[in-house]
Order: C-alpha cells, then structure tokens, then sequence
C-alpha cells in the first residue's frame, strides 16, 4: 500500500471512530500531499502525482515544523499547545520509518562518502544526494550534513 493510501485509510477510520484530534492531524496531512500535487501540475514529475519519497519529505517537514512550535511554546508558557503540537507529531510519526540511531547515521554517512569516492568538501552534495536518495524520510539531514562536512573538511 502506498503512502497516499495509507493515510487515506488512516483518515477514514479516524472519521469512523472520532477520534476528533487524530482527523484533524491526518486532514492536514492529506491538504499537504494535495498542494504537492497542484505544485507538480503541468511539470514533467506529475505523471503519478507526489511519490511516496515525496511524502515522507513533507512528513519530515511537518514533524520539524511542529517540533519547533512545541519548542516556542513551551518557552512562552503554552503548554497545552506545546501538548497538541506533540500529539500532532505522533499522528505524523506514525506513517514515517523508523529514524536512524546517531551510531546508525554515522555508518550511513561513512558509506556514502565511501560509495560516493569523496575526498574533500567539494564532495558534499554527492554524498548529500547519494544519502537523500536511500535514506528520505529516515534520517534528519541537518544533523547529517554537518557529520559529513566534518568528515570530509
């Protein structure tokens, strides 16, 4: 079953069990999918509409954008909106692989510098796409880039 799929199975059976907070989060989800898609329109990618590596981008930046707004309110002392944004986070988590441990993102990293034949910095964006292509999704690339950086500089 593909991503898009899934959450649309997911978003009906919150609709059927009312499980008021889970739909919403799961509507937000599918609204972002379908601007991916408008975005895509009269594009050579639109041939199938998003991809599921597509979709794990826009879970990844959906998780990162609520981290950062739990982050802000619990800073101002907004902990009940603290509290939705990592109910959010979970719903969303649900549909993304299981992240890589740091001891795993170091292995991924050193194999795709290996892989990739890197020797200096110069490098860096093979080895970035070479590690965006096998592991979307799964690994947080602003925690990535600088390993490799410090790698390779």
């Amino acid at each position: 079953m593909n991503m898009r799929d899934r959450v649309s199975t997911a978003l009906k059976d919150a609709m059927r069990s009312k499980e008021a907070d889970r739909l919403s989060t799961l509507r937000l989800i599918n609204a972002a999918i379908k601007d991916k898609d408008i975005a895509l329109r009269g594009t050579a990618d639109e041939e199938g509409g998003v991809s599921d590596d597509d979709i794990l981008g826009i879970l990844g930046r959906m998780v990162k954008q609520r981290q950062e707004s739990a982050r802000a309110y619990e800073e101002g002392g907004r902990l009940e909106l603290a509290e939705k944004e990592l109910s959010e986070i979970k719903v969303i988590e649900d549909f993304l692989p299981r992240q890589l441990s740091e001891e795993e993102v170091e292995e991924a990293v050193d194999a795709a510098i290996k892989d990739a034949g890197a020797q200096s910095i110069r490098d860096m964006g093979k080895v970035m796409a070479a590690l965006k292509d096998k592991y979307t999704g799964r690994m947080d690339f602003g925690k990535a880039g600088p390993a490799v950086k410090a790698r390779l500089g």
